[in-house]
């Protein structure tokens, strides 16, 4: 009987994460006068540096997905769905605990910079969406497949439309989340589809994963339709427009980087499944399962999180080329070895927040909200 874990999703995760760790320190560190789109290793380093949020929130909404379905099968659902709440509590708790200036804060100058949306309060939010669509489709596990496959592609059909929002006569709370008029990195539109995306390939694997032939049709699939989605999705996107003359698909066409992006994702999954079995080393598949102990002290040490104080500030573009790829590669080395190694004090603050996120899961509940 073959195995169903899924070790090329715990090695995803450590290239996704590496690749954020060397993205960031390079981004807010490398001097600007170096930062020079005619030069070939600036511009492949910026479009590799694209890749690695929409693989990073692919591989959260398949692994997530996975695990509920598997879940399923054993008939512990329920315990799943309660711990992947916790878990989003406790994504979206953090997310805003990185970014409260304490000291300012110990001063009386208080602003609106705390509650700018992040990479983890958009996952986490986005974890509870696909809980309220599994819920609501009743664990139905292909009716759940073509709704997140239908949800992520209007998601990015409809791009355009929301591309400049402003949600200006919504709190600035709420409004975060779906703009980025106030600073905010991440917003649910359009990433959740990526995450949507993740959850329909969960469902290829869930459902068929021990057939003799879907290794080998899964990774073709995923080279052959994400080097389509590259290389060919905005000339389709072109040849539609000219018969139907909708303005949206051109004016998806004319700026298509979500479908692109979702095939740089798929030829990334293709690559990663076929070299699976070369690619199971302890410490990368640690590096994949520690990649929040490594966002939270990377952020802390590159962005200064609690005391304003970190690499930015000390550093900020001051850096010639070579200072920034050598700092990267000790700034990646030092961050994961940390995580991996991780001291008791992120265990101890993790245990205090899944605690009190599911403690706040558990009043939602009892209120029927």
């Amino acid at each position: 009987m073959k195995s169903s874990r899924l070790y090329f999703i715990d090695t995803v995760r450590a290239f996704a994460i590496l690749m954020m760790l060397q993205g960031h320190f390079i981004d807010t560190l490398l001097a600007v006068e170096f930062r020079d789109p005619s030069n070939v290793a600036f511009r492949v380093w910026q479009y590799f540096r694209g890749i690695t949020a929409p693989t990073f929130f692919t591989i959260s909404g398949l692994i997530f997905t996975y695990l509920l379905m598997k879940a399923r099968a054993k008939g512990d659902v329920e315990e799943r769905i309660k711990k992947g709440v916790v878990r989003s509590f406790m994504l979206i708790g953090i997310g805003y605990l990185l970014r409260i200036p304490i000291f300012r804060w110990f001063t009386g100058k208080f602003g609106t910079y705390f509650m700018v949306i992040d990479v983890l309060q958009c996952i986490g939010l986005s974890l509870l969406l696909i809980v309220l669509f599994y819920k609501l489709v009743r664990q139905n596990h292909r009716i759940f497949s073509i709704l997140m496959i239908f949800i992520g592609t209007l998601i990015f059909a409809l791009e355009p439309l929301y591309r400049t929002y402003s949600a200006t006569n919504i709190p600035l709370f709420f409004a975060n989340y779906i703009t980025k008029a106030n600073g905010s990195i991440f917003t649910l539109i359009p990433w959740f589809g990526y995450m949507a995306y993740g959850a329909f390939i969960a469902f290829l694997f869930q459902e068929y994963l021990t057939h003799p032939k879907f290794r080998n049709s899964i990774i073709v699939g995923f080279l052959a339709i994400g080097l389509f989605l590259v290389n060919g999705s905005t000339a389709l996107l072109h040849y539609i427009f000219k018969f139907t003359q909708v303005q949206l698909i051109d004016d998806i066409a004319n700026f298509n980087y979500l479908f692109i992006r979702l095939g740089n994702v798929l030829v990334i999954f293709g690559i990663f499944y076929a070299l699976e079995r070369f690619l199971k080393h302890p410490i990368i598949l640690k590096i994949g399962q520690k990649t929040l102990s490594i966002y939270v002290i990377h952020f802390i040490v590159l962005y200064g999180s609690f005391t304003g104080w970190g690499l930015n500030r000390i550093l900020s573009k001051k850096l010639d080329p070579t200072q920034a790829v050598f700092g990267a590669l000790i700034f990646l080395v030092l961050v994961s070895l940390m995580a991996v190694y991780r001291i008791k004090a992120n265990t101890y603050i993790y245990a205090k927040l899944r605690t009190a996120a599911h403690k706040i899961s558990l009043l939602i509940s009892k209120r029927g909200i």
